[in-house]
């Protein structure tokens, strides 16, 4: 039942089979082959098309890959499949190509990536919506009614009262509250011109009328030559790297960029690392643009989902905008990919399937013959490598727009100084001096939570986490203790469980800690917290931005969430409090995504008509880190990384492949890569290294032992070579049935 070439079912002399090779979500790297429905002159499902079809005790919804006419299963074992659910295919042909390479190079199961990437009322196999939910709205001349014209119309009025409290429109569900026949009332009404039908996809498809609303602004003279140079390739497969520094215009070249492309008639979607980020993007596209938008990230409802979907895939949305999962998302008509703050690690996932949808949108721009354009302030030292060797084509942005100036940036040494709640003296006057300006202040604390660590001061103990090799975070808010990697809470104990003292103190700066000192410290000032626990409520980060932008909130303190992107003008100043988490770090990126944390952060500081400061505070005032981004900027630092990347033969100038195992002991763990590491050195040449295995960085989580094996080679021809048929070794190997192991092709978390 594999794909695997092999002998064929049908003896000679024998017409053909008709088979159909389907992807089925299974945990086995193959697809599956089956017979048509029994069904006389019925043509073979295309494909691209849903089938529901028998798989082991019950059945389950697949998706046609193929026709073929050979199989290696006898034909006494082949099945029928149970039912065709789509008329015409789901996914077109190249769509297919593209998720087969991707399925191919991250050598994950072809039905999981199928599958997994459509709407799960799709992989459910409930039908795909043909159009927006209809809805009703009260006309012009309808709001004008007085209500006397429905005294002896109970329920028209019922309606109309209704319709006038939701000036977005009412859908059926929203009627079927009514009381009486409404649908009568509601056909009079339509009738009478007093109500109107309309089309509305949902939250997710963002339909926008009129005319656009935003001011035009007149691109400088880099931002011209950008959006020129990657116009001219809109016929043609190109990648691009603009790299400008932070506030110095990428979006409005986007903008201008998806407006040529949306005006020949194409699509244009826009990968952005952060649900954050969405709001912003879509309000400059609405601004910008009178065209319908889709939105696809996991913060939406399944029916918000597969609007969105929908709406990309038959060209009803001329713009698509999305987190990762979004590279995923069908056009009818691709024109240009854009990937915004490209260095960011949220365009990998890390669990399941562990592809990469920058590398995926470039895959799908080159298989479209369209453009794509990755954007960041702090490229990745793999696109900076891509420049260098002539893959990537490089655009510059080296000023700010709209004359804003570069903040300027000091480096505060904390050695011997006194500093309260990780404020020093001088961080906190420059706070006091921009409060009394009306100005803003961004505090970035890279630490949710009250403190990092509980410890008593009689006898050292230390709230640790029962199930991982790490602290458990003390939330004063809550009064708990919480484990931020397996999510383990419990209590804070009143005294200390080994000496019963009462002295417990909390050590260590979290978000939560310092928005309650700056709370008692500048009682007239409004402090708001942005982290994974403030925000957790939907619309709660909204709210959030939507005070800085009102000028109503005078302190933010954030973790990273607060460095991608966001365009805060009145906030002129930036502090620091702790730059030394990053700076020793036991992934070889550590360096590199510090480096890009700082200037990120930093770049949230004078973006309006106001001169920004930003402040680093740090016990390692001269880490040769700090003196190159800080002296001489990123492009310097992102050289100096590259050059110490090839001695010590690291990414971008090798590849690697990492085999995670874990498992409630130890030794299960690691005999499995011990046994993984023999397989690959026996199929293996001298052109591929197999380290390890050794245990993790964090070896033991969740109540499991981590551990894991690297595969790095010179070349990725021989590495990719490798990894089919020792993935094919592995899955016989006993000991993998006793442990969870996964393979991360380009891994970009060592831990």
């Amino acid at each position: 039942m594999t794909d695997t070439p092999g002998p064929s079912s049908r003896s000679a002399g024998s017409p053909p089979l008709r088979l159909l090779r389907v992807a089925v979500p299974s945990p086995l790297r193959r697809s599956f082959d089956y017979l048509p429905a029994e069904t006389p002159g019925l043509e073979l499902p295309a494909p691209g098309t849903r089938v529901r079809v028998p798989f082991g005790s019950g059945t389950r919804v697949g998706v046609v890959l193929e026709h073929v006419d050979h199989t290696p299963v006898p034909r006494q074992r082949l099945k029928r499949i149970s039912q065709t659910l789509d008329s015409e295919p789901l996914l077109s042909a190249e769509h297919l190509v593209f998720l087969r390479w991707a399925s191919d190079y991250f050598h994950h199961p072809i039905g999981e990536v199928v599958l997994g990437t459509l709407p799960s009322a799709l992989r459910a196999g409930k039908p795909l919506p043909t159009s927006g939910e209809p809805r009703w709205r009260l006309t012009e001349s309808g709001q004008g009614l007085p209500s006397e014209q429905f005294q002896r119309a109970p329920r028209q009025a019922a309606v109309r009262e209704l319709l006038r409290g939701l000036p977005r429109g009412a859908g059926r569900g929203d009627l079927a509250g009514l009381d009486g026949a409404w649908r009568g009332a509601l056909a009079a009404m339509c009738a009478k011109g007093w109500v109107e039908e309309f089309e509305a996809p949902g939250d997710a498809v963002a339909m926008v009328a009129g005319a656009p609303g935003g001011p035009l602004t007149t691109p400088n003279d880099e931002q011209r030559h950008a959006i020129e140079t990657v116009y001219g390739a809109r016929n043609r497969f190109q990648s691009f790297l603009l790299d400008g520094v932070t506030g110095s215009g990428k979006t409005e070249v986007y903008l201008a960029l998806i407006e040529r492309i949306v005006a020949l008639g194409r699509q244009a979607m826009v990968l952005i690392p952060e649900i954050g980020l969405t709001p912003q993007i879509v309000t400059r596209l609405r601004e910008r643009l009178s065209v319908p938008m889709a939105v696809l990230h996991s913060g939406l409802s399944d029916g918000e989902r597969l609007q969105a979907w929908a709406a990309a895939r038959d060209g009803r949305a001329a713009v698509v905008v999305g987190t990762r999962s979004a590279v995923f998302a069908p056009l009818a008509r691709p024109g240009l990919f854009v990937v915004d703050e490209e260095h960011d690690s949220s365009f990998k996932q890390q669990e399941g399937f562990r592809y990469s949808a920058r590398d995926l949108a470039i895959v799908r721009a080159r298989q479209c013959a369209v453009p794509v354009l990755l954007g960041s302030a702090t490229p990745s030292l793999e696109s900076l490598h891509n420049i260098a060797n002539g893959r990537h084509q490089g655009l510059r942005l080296s000023q700010r727009a709209q004359g804003a100036l570069v903040p300027a940036v000091e480096v505060l040494d904390l050695r011997g100084q006194p500093f309260e709640d990780g404020i020093s003296q001088k961080l906190a006057n420059a706070i006091e001096q921009c409060l009394g300006v009306g100005e803003q202040v961004l505090l970035f604390v890279n630490r949710r939570g009250y403190a990092p660590i509980l410890i008593c001061h009689g006898c050292g103990w230390q709230a640790d986490c029962s199930r991982c090799d790490a602290h458990m975070v003390y939330h004063r808010a809550s009064g708990c203790l919480r484990c931020h990697h397996c999510a383990a809470e419990r209590e804070v104990p009143a005294t200390c469980p080994e000496c019963g003292d009462s002295d417990l103190r909390a050590l260590g700066l979290g978000t939560q800690r310092v928005a309650a000192a700056l709370r008692e410290r500048f009682p007239d000032a409004r402090v708001e917290r942005v982290d994974r626990d403030s925000t957790r409520r939907k619309g709660a980060l909204q709210e959030v931005f939507d005070a800085i932008h009102s000028g109503s909130t005078n302190i933010l303190v954030g973790t990273q969430m607060l460095a991608k992107g966001h365009h805060f003008p009145n906030v002129t100043l930036v502090g620091i409090l702790d730059a030394d988490g990053g700076l020793f770090g036991v992934d070889f990126r550590a360096a590199e995504r510090m480096a890009q944390l700082l200037v990120q952060v930093a770049g949230r500081a004078g973006r309006g008509q106001r001169p920004g400061r930003v402040l680093i505070q740090t016990h390692h005032p001269d880490h040769p880190l700090l003196k190159v981004l800080v002296r001489e900027g990123y492009r310097h630092f992102g050289a100096a990384a590259l050059a110490e990347r090839q001695q010590a033969a690291l990414p971008p100038f090798t590849s690697l492949a990492l085999l995670r195992a874990e498992a409630p002991q130890r030794d299960r763990a690691m005999g499995f890569l011990a046994e993984a590491r023999a397989c690959a050195l026996h199929l293996g040449d001298n052109h591929v290294q197999a380290l390890g295995p050794v245990p993790a960085p964090m070896e033991r989580r969740a109540g499991r032992f981590r551990a894991q094996l690297l595969l790095q080679s010179d070349d990725r021809g021989p590495l990719h070579g490798l990894l089919l048929p020792w993935l094919e070794k592995l899955e016989t190997l006993k000991s993998g049935r006793r442990v969870r192991w996964s393979l991360d092709v380009d891994p970009q978390e060592m831990l």
